[in-house]
């Protein structure tokens, strides 16, 4: 791939137990990328040392974790280097070989082309790719998509842990780094934080490779945790997006539709426990008086879905 205007592609990879893998890694990126930040954080096979000791390249640049924080923090190190070495596009691939490093030119086309100011893998694209993935990632994917749906904004986006990205510099400095998440919540997070700049997204169609490699994530146990930070997350979305930066009839869809909502499940719900206990019918004008907000309610924030969607 030839590059113009002197762009200057960096490859920040977090590494933590892979060792025997960052060879094939290292090995398989092209020549054209002009640093790769290797981020030793914490390792306790000294994968660091590992690669200054039998890889000479000077474009290799090893960073060093004094104790372990987090795939996040990791990246986000690497980050930091790259805009202090103002590079123009930061790509960032992890180490134990899952990601395919042939493919970068596909992930930094679409920024160089101005299409899109970050670009993020999806392995769900090419149905043939999932028979080799898990049963239970697939579906802990499709649950944790949705709720990253919720959060970002970004409606048309799909595997959002996917850790196969690439970001432009310029966008990157936008981004206050030390508010985003530093553990496995980190692609996530990234997501919500482009969606208050309002960036463009675009997903990659990737493969699913797995080799030896043994997964520190177990899914049913970061479910729950992602919930509540994707909760909160939407949270701050709405507030930012409808509230504080723009006021617009989606908002008040969106609080009148909730105020109707309410009201009509706690005033249902309340007659109809009182009158289960008089054992008598409720009357018509109690029955629509539960059931109006609840419809309109139903239709406000259905409006407000529509809205945010598009």
């Amino acid at each position: 791939m030839k590059l113009e205007n002197q762009e200057k592609i960096a490859v920040v990879i977090p590494c933590y137990r892979e060792r025997s893998l960052i060879s094939n890694v290292l090995n398989e990126i092209p020549d054209f990328v002009s640093r790769i930040y290797l981020v030793d954080d914490a390792c306790p096979e000294g994968t660091g040392n590992y690669v200054k000791t039998n890889f000479k390249e000077e474009r290799i640049v090893i960073l060093r974790h004094q104790y372990n924080q987090g795939v996040g923090a990791a990246v986000l190190t690497g980050y930091r280097q790259a805009l202090q070495d103002e590079m123009t596009i930061i790509v960032k691939l992890d180490g134990d070989a899952q990601m395919d490093p042939k493919k970068i030119p596909g992930f930094i086309r679409p920024i160089l082309n101005k299409e899109a100011d970050y670009t993020k893998g999806n392995r769900f694209y090419q149905l043939r790719s999932l028979k080799e993935m898990p049963k239970i990632r697939i579906i802990g994917n499709m649950v944790l998509t949705f709720l990253s749906k919720l959060s970002s904004g970004y409606w048309n986006l799909f595997d959002p842990t996917n850790g196969y990205t690439a970001i432009h510099s310029s966008v990157l400095r936008l981004l206050d780094l030390d508010s985003i998440s530093t553990d496995f919540f980190f692609e996530s997070d990234m997501l919500c934080h482009l969606g208050s700049l309002r960036a463009r997204i675009l997903d990659i169609p990737i493969d699913a490779r797995y080799r030896d490699e043994k997964s520190s994530i177990i899914i049913h146990k970061i479910v729950f945790p992602f919930f509540y930070r994707h909760l909160k997350r939407l949270l701050w979305r709405l507030l930012q997006n409808y509230f504080i930066r723009d006021l617009s009839a989606a908002s008040f869809s969106l609080v009148f539709g909730l105020l109707l909502l309410g009201f009509g499940f706690i005033f249902g719900f309340y007659q109809w426990h009182v009158h289960i206990l008089r054992s008598e019918f409720a009357s018509v004008g109690t029955v629509m008086l539960a059931s109006l907000p609840l419809i309109i309610g139903m239709q406000l924030l259905l409006s407000f879905l529509n809205y945010d969607i598009s």
